[in-house]
């Protein structure tokens, strides 16, 4: 984490990537034991986090209100999803197909943000030449 003002969009697109990736492991464990009696599938919280976060910023424009993010309020919550449901008979409630959609659906997500951090790095990058 990077403390300046500069790096505002950076720091919160670095949680925000870091949640990404532990979302990736989450769901490749949950593919993993697909097959597991009575295991439930897990899943991150995160995105609660950041829209709590911007909303206590009274602000209008995203600038000042990323600028007022708490960083250390952004954490990725691992949580079991519906740990009493599960719609099989050996008590597991992974779908694999659904978790594959997941999966590829977060990797997008992930990449993207790698991507707008890049893109900032490069408008720092410019600004100081």
């Amino acid at each position: 984490m990077i403390s300046s003002g500069v790096f505002d969009y950076i720091n919160v697109l670095d949680k925000a990537a870091d949640a990404s990736w532990t979302r990736n492991q989450i769901i490749s464990n949950n593919i993993a034991n697909v097959d597991t009696p009575n295991y439930k599938r897990q899943d991150v919280s995160f995105e609660e986090a950041l829209q709590r976060e911007l909303r206590t910023a009274t602000e209008n424009s995203l600038d000042e209100k990323v600028s007022r993010v708490s960083i250390d309020r952004l954490a990725a919550d691992i949580y079991t999803d519906s740990a009493g449901y599960s719609y099989r008979m050996d008590g597991n409630n992974v779908d694999i197909d659904t978790e594959n959609v997941e999966l590829a659906s977060n990797q997008i997500k992930y990449e993207a943000l790698v991507d707008s951090m890049s893109q900032e790095f490069a408008r720092i990058k410019s600004v100081l030449k």
